[in-house]
């Protein structure tokens, strides 16, 4: 993927999925702008070699849910390549504070002291962004520039899947992109909707929602390992 700028190899399961739309002068045009972006000193985030991390934690072959973020996190250390998560030892962010405090009343779980999320990736939750970058301090500043057509084409991958597998959709953002997704509402896979868990719109139907009981409860039903939020 080294195309966009990434410093990256794309994973081996997602490399059919990926390779073609790498290879589009989209893709080009998106490396270059991000390399210039950072020749002229401009800080982007996640740092080269994390900006796949969540292709790399989460095989195609091993994707059981997906959960859509718009853009990574713009402050210093807070993105390390999966939607929503930050490393350990950063402070866990607003929307993710309302997300365990959601999954805590949904499944009666511990919440951890930290916002990293690697262990759900490494179960099987595709945790992915719209926009795989972004420069500090401004948040959508790289929406727009190419990324959307490859991570289009990561969730179409997922959709075209022979096992069931669930999209959580929190937001008109996170909606809108699976809307480009032909056939993912046929009744295959599940898909939740629900508002998004910023503290600005979390009180509008996110809370309560129940969406991780809910995948887990159609996963097993379909032979599916569940995960352990």
């Amino acid at each position: 993927m080294t195309a966009t700028g990434s410093a990256q190899a794309v994973p081996p399961s997602w490399q059919p999925a990926l390779d073609g739309v790498l290879s589009a002068p989209e893709a080009r045009r998106l490396g270059g702008w991000l390399k210039a972006e950072e020749a002229a000193g401009k800080r982007i985030y996640p740092p080269r070699g994390s900006r796949l991390r969540a292709f790399e934690l989460t095989p195609l072959d091993a994707v059981k849910v997906v959960i859509l973020g718009q853009d990574p996190y713009h402050g210093p250390g807070q993105a390390h390549g999966l939607a929503f998560s930050v490393p350990e030892g950063v402070k866990v962010p607003p929307s993710l504070a309302n997300i365990y405090k959601e999954l805590a009343s949904d499944c009666d779980v511990t919440i951890p002291p930290h916002g990293n999320l690697e262990h759900w990736a490494r179960q099987g939750v595709l945790l992915l962004n719209n926009s795989l970058t972004v420069q500090e301090g401004q948040a959508g500043s790289h929406q727009k520039r190419g990324w959307e057509a490859i991570t289009d084409a990561a969730v179409a991958a997922v959709a075209a899947k022979q096992d069931p597998c669930v999209f959580l959709l929190w937001g008109s953002h996170a909606r809108k992109k699976a809307e480009r997704v032909p056939g993912l509402e046929s009744g295959h896979h599940l898909v939740l909707t629900a508002p998004h868990p910023s503290p600005l719109s979390a009180h509008a139907g996110f809370f309560g929602c129940r969406h991780f009981s809910r995948a887990n409860a159609f996963l097993e039903a379909h032979g599916r390992e569940p995960i352990d939020w």
